[in-house]
């Protein structure tokens, strides 16, 4: 193993303590139950917006607070998910009055444990709490992180789309329901060419032989749909949207589709294979008349040092391409200000 580290115990708060130097408008609040917020004091009223899950997918989530979107995040430590006690005093920090959004992945510790800490905000704080699920990996139903589909990619959409709203100042129910309609909206399918290695185990989740690939991959290198010999950026393409346009979402509607596009990387990819396999999504959209509306290519939902890519597109609307075109101010999202 080489990685740029102090000791494997200190990988996740150094890196949180780095995250704070280098941007001013974060805190990271430290101890037991550490957390990151916006440095900012929430304005009063305002819906506030709690992501987090465990560390290893940066800028997922702590790159994401910032105003347009995340009010807090809860970083656990590497592929392990935060403990109740950050989400409450997270919220306890962050709540202006108005309540919070809880975003959640759809992984089985982190929806046990967001869902207790929705409960002792409740009975601790009288902070009112609503909970969105993301769900939207189409590769496979169940796995041994989760029951149902795993929370990818629509993550981030979720919470750009639901922290514009949050922002203009819309009730709690409506931020709620939005981040909803944007996960019912989205599907998500990744491949990876190689597995990640974890600081403490210091060798890579699963190997592949040089000239296989794992279709259908999880963000913490959980295995997908199947093992396949290696393809080209057009095949990984096409295999991708077959999946992902095969859903309900796309298949059952006669009406053409205006889509979110994007193409992330999961940690290890070169921004040029990014693009590469980008082209290849638009060329095969337009060919089944599919209009990309926006697009956004790039790290952003990661599996530390994995080689691969996932694809997520997302139906919208115009309500829900102008709070996607709504200013956002966050350490790795940033736009219209």
């Amino acid at each position: 193993m080489k990685k740029f580290l102090n000791t494997p115990d200190s990988y996740v708060a150094d890196g949180l303590a780095g995250l704070a130097a280098a941007h001013p408008t974060l805190t990271v609040v430290t101890g037991a139950a550490p957390f990151v917020r916006r440095t900012a004091p929430t304005r009063p009223g305002k819906v506030a917006l709690i992501s987090g899950g465990g560390s290893g997918h940066e800028p997922l989530h702590a790159g994401f607070v910032g105003v347009g979107m995340l009010d807090a995040a809860c970083p656990g430590e590497v592929f392990t998910s935060p403990v109740p006690g950050q989400m409450v005093a997270a919220a306890q920090a962050v709540d202006g009055g108005a309540g919070v959004v809880f975003v959640v992945k759809n992984y089985t510790g982190d929806v046990l444990n967001f869902r207790m800490a929705a409960e002792l905000a409740d009975e601790e704080a009288g902070i009112v709490v609503e909970t969105v699920l993301v769900d939207d990996d189409v590769a496979v139903q169940d796995s041994t992180w989760t029951a149902g589909r795993r929370g990818t990619g629509a993550t981030l959409l979720v919470e750009k789309l639901a922290g514009a709203l949050a922002e203009r100042g819309a009730d709690l129910a409506a931020v709620a329901d939005l981040g909803r309609r944007v996960n019912a909206n989205a599907r998500s399918f990744a491949v990876a060419l190689t597995g990640c290695t974890t600081p403490a185990n210091g060798k890579p989740g699963f190997l592949l032989p040089e000239d296989e690939m794992e279709v259908g991959v999880g963000i913490h290198g959980e295995p997908g749909r199947r093992r396949q010999k290696l393809a080209s950026a057009r095949e990984v393409a096409e295999l991708a949207l077959d999946a992902i346009l095969a859903e309900p979402l796309f298949a059952d509607d006669a009406e053409p589709a205006d889509v979110i596009v994007m193409v992330n990387g999961l940690g290890a990819t070169p921004l040029s294979e990014l693009y590469i396999l980008f082209n290849e999504v638009s060329r095969a959209l337009t060919g089944r008349g599919v209009t990309i509306a926006r697009s956004l290519v790039g790290n952003y939902v990661t599996s530390l040092d994995m080689a691969g890519a996932s694809f997520t597109l997302c139906r919208v609307d115009d309500e829900l391409l102008e709070l996607w075109d709504a200013p956002v101010n966050a350490p790795a999202l940033r736009w219209g200000l």
